[in-house]
């Protein structure tokens, strides 16, 4: 699992940092993590620019991680490339799963890691 130490994130205090569509990915994120109490939310943005939004799933027969989840999304509505993602989360590390996921479909997307409140925790960049 990739963590956020120095060298794999670029440390931030807030969001002022991101872009405006990155800080709509942050925002979608919190959304889809507080909508149904998730551990986690994501969101991803496609070579196209449209955003897909996913919370954590936990079922006896299924277990997919937000990041997972929003990227399966972008890939069965067409995408070929992932351009950003955002995830928020309690968790102190991005999970391993969902950074795979995002690094299938690009080798250098910013994965966006925020806190429940919205503060940028850092950017995973590879």
């Amino acid at each position: 699992m990739p963590d956020l130490t120095p060298a794999s994130a670029v440390p931030a205090t807030d969001g002022s940092a991101l872009s405006a569509e990155d800080n709509k990915l942050v925002t979608l994120a919190r959304s889809a993590r507080a909508r149904v109490g998730a551990v986690e939310g994501a969101a991803v943005r496609d070579q196209d620019g449209r955003t897909y939004a996913a919370a954590t799933v936990v079922l006896p027969s299924l277990a997919v991680t937000a990041l997972q989840l929003a990227v399966a999304s972008a890939v069965a509505s067409g995408a070929t490339k992932i351009e950003a993602a955002a995830v928020a989360t309690e968790a102190s590390e991005l999970d391993g799963a969902g950074h795979a996921a995002v690094r299938d479909l690009s080798g250098d997307a910013p994965i966006h890691v925020a806190g429940p409140t919205g503060a940028l925790l850092g950017t995973v960049t590879a």
